[in-house]
């Protein structure tokens, strides 16, 4: 079934231009063709469009929207020539970035050092205090190992079953053999697609979303759909499970706890709602928990129960690790499923690198033993440097739009034109890396955006929203950009 986007919801995302409309023809500066033209170009651009779906027709959003049918053809005709729609005969007119589409990459380089250069492009914090404790506690345990292979393909029982107490804690009865230990988040999520999709087929993401994961999905060679997430809103339910029930793919890639790069919560109603609607789809649901325990202490930080909660088909598969809140470094990462899934895995797994690191392992293990001590001071430290950088972008550059998340662990950011790709060549010049919109969605989109993390100490957050604005200030003079290659994206 082919995706469309509804007159309705179109309209809503229209009403700027609406508005707009209404002021009196003295206040037009074009025609109203080429003002819808450029209203729903700039909703492409900005990702709150997606790709590929098919877009009203044109009776239907003239009634809509109240204005004349040559109007809505026109726009269009207009839309046809700029390249950002495609007509198929007996089909409809689909929504399209000149050029074709491809998925951004993000991830690939690793960036060069540079003293005087503030990354924000990678979001991840530090080691913890205690970090070095739970090595020398994992030293220590190694011995009671080292008699055997050291090959676990489905992890160390021990870490397993304090993985599996810690969804049983948040309320969701998890037994060890639901657990999979795996080499980070990055390496659950293609050992589930390397199972469950074939190239070719589709796979539903948010839109924007975590640029590694589209990175995966590219290299799997999969049809990727995408559901657009409101900047300030998040989710809309009827739209994405709309989405579900048209495209029916075969895997949707979901952040549903501070959403990376937008920091939303997905609402309980909508995860009572999405396993099931997902089951009659055909569609397994990839839930990425890598957010899941930076929870700050605000109203707005609440979480509701886990999507896995509501799954009564064995449709979820959820993944998580401790990169996020413990330490990048720490390459240990975990699937929770329905038991003879987590088998079928651990089979792909030994394909792939026979088993874990055993010492890792049991640094993970230790460091979730102290996991209220480690995580209370990583959500303060967080929230402290949260508020930061708040109060240095509102200062520096108060036209810039953001919504402070409740957890996570960045901003995300609406500049105040399109040019996020710009401004990250103009911020490297001024010692800032950071990662513009375009490597969270499909190329082309999401160019108002940025993501700016917060896990950096307050003073150097400071300074770099300093530099920005003053590479927000250089994209007003012309002068020739230097190419500089793509930073590491986390």
């Amino acid at each position: 079934m082919v995706n469309t986007i509804r007159a309705g919801h179109l309209v809503r995302l229209l009403d700027q231009w609406r508005a707009n409309r209404t002021t009196g023809p003295g206040r037009r500066r074009s025609p109203e063709y080429a003002a819808l033209a450029g209203a729903i170009r700039g909703l492409l651009r900005d990702g709150r469009i997606p790709l590929g779906v098919r877009l009203p027709a044109e009776r239907e959003l003239a009634e809509t929207l109240g204005v004349s049918r040559t109007t809505v053809t026109a726009a269009y005709r207009d839309l046809r020539e700029t390249g950002h729609l495609t007509s198929r005969r007996g089909s409809g007119s689909f929504t399209a970035i000149p050029g074709g589409q491809r998925v951004g990459s993000g991830g690939l380089w690793t960036p060069e050092n540079a003293e005087d250069m503030i990354d924000l492009g990678c979001a991840a914090p530090p080691a913890p205090a205690v970090f070095a404790q739970a090595v020398a506690d994992a030293v220590a345990e190694l011995p009671r190992y080292t008699a055997g292979t050291g090959y676990h393909p489905t992890g160390l029982p021990a870490l397993r079953e304090r993985i599996a107490a810690a969804f049983t804690d948040r309320g969701l009865p998890t037994s060890p053999d639901q657990i999979l230990v795996t080499t980070g988040v990055q390496q659950a999520v293609d050992l589930i697609l390397r199972l469950l999709v074939s190239p070719g087929q589709a796979v539903l993401v948010e839109s924007p979303t975590y640029p590694n994961a589209l990175a995966a999905l590219r290299a799997h060679r999969t049809r990727v759909v995408t559901s657009n997430l409101d900047p300030v809103d998040g989710w809309d339910e009827e739209l994405l499970l709309a989405e579900l029930r048209a495209t029916r793919p075969t895997v949707a890639y979901l952040i549903p706890e501070f959403q990376n790069p937008t920091g939303h919560v997905m609402p309980r109603r909508l995860r009572t709602l999405l396993p099931a609607v997902a089951h009659r789809a055909g569609t397994d649901l990839i839930v990425d928990e890598s957010f899941v325990d930076l929870r700050f202490d605000d109203p707005v930080g609440e979480v509701p129960p886990p999507v896995a909660s509501f799954d009564a088909h064995a449709r979820v598969l959820t993944v998580g690790g401790m990169s996020k809140p413990y330490w990048g470094g720490l390459r240990v990462g975990w699937i929770r499923a329905a038991t003879p899934i987590i088998a079928r895995l651990a089979a792909q797994r030994v394909a792939v690198d026979m088993a874990g690191p055993v010492l890792d392992q049991l640094v993970a293990a230790a460091l979730l033993d102290r996991a209220p001590e480690v995580l209370a001071a990583r959500r303060r430290e967080l929230r402290e440097r949260r508020d930061v950088l708040v109060g240095a972008l509102r200062q520096q550059l108060p036209q810039w739009s953001f919504t402070p998340p409740g957890g996570g662990i960045s901003l995300w950011v609406e500049l105040d034109a399109p040019v996020s790709t710009a401004l990250a060549q103009a911020a490297h010049e001024h010692g800032v890396r950071m990662a513009p919109g375009s490597l969270f969605g499909v190329a082309g989109t999401l160019e108002r955006f940025i993501r700016l993390p917060f896990t950096l100490p307050g003073p150097d957050l400071v300074e770099a929203v300093r530099r920005l604005a003053a590479a927000h200030a250089d994209l007003t003079r012309a002068r020739p950009a230097a190419w500089t290659p793509p930073s590491l994206v986390a």
